[in-house]
């Protein structure tokens, strides 16, 4: 699997635009929030007395998901038009809906994490396929 180091460098090495970036800033994103919904509660339960100090609230989920969405739409709208494939942006869609239904809609922290876990991957998943079928088609021209 591409590292975010990687899908960056290959893609400016490859003549990728700007599109091409925004696909590995997407599955770093995607990375760090799996990171967040799964090691900051694993830190709280391991250490109770930062879990007083730290509450990233929900204006995090917020900002985040405000990130993600013209991040991921720029690009993956970008490589639909390069290499033609809908399954991408059909995948990226998807993550996107299922991360906002978590940080929007859904109540308690269990099905919060669920949502937005599911939501992370379809969209990482649409991003590294982006990444590779851009990426096969400049290699191929």
């Amino acid at each position: 699997m591409a590292s975010c180091r990687t899908i960056g460098r290959a893609t400016t090495e490859n003549g990728g635009t700007a599109g091409n970036w925004l696909d590995g800033f997407a599955v770093c994103a995607s990375s760090l929030c799996t990171l967040h919904c799964i090691g900051l509660p694993l830190l709280f339960a391991l250490l109770p007395a930062l879990a007083t100090r730290v509450d990233p609230g929900e204006t995090f989920h917020i900002v985040m998901l405000a990130i993600a969405i013209p991040t991921s739409l720029v690009a993956l709208r970008g490589g639909r038009r390069r290499h033609g494939k809908r399954l991408p942006l059909f995948f990226g869609l998807s993550g996107l809906l299922a991360m906002s239904i978590g940080a929007l809609l859904v109540e308690g922290a269990l099905h919060e994490a669920a949502w937005t876990l599911t939501g992370s991957a379809l969209l990482a998943g649409a991003h590294i396929l982006n990444w590779r079928s851009t990426r096969t088609k400049t290699v191929s021209s």
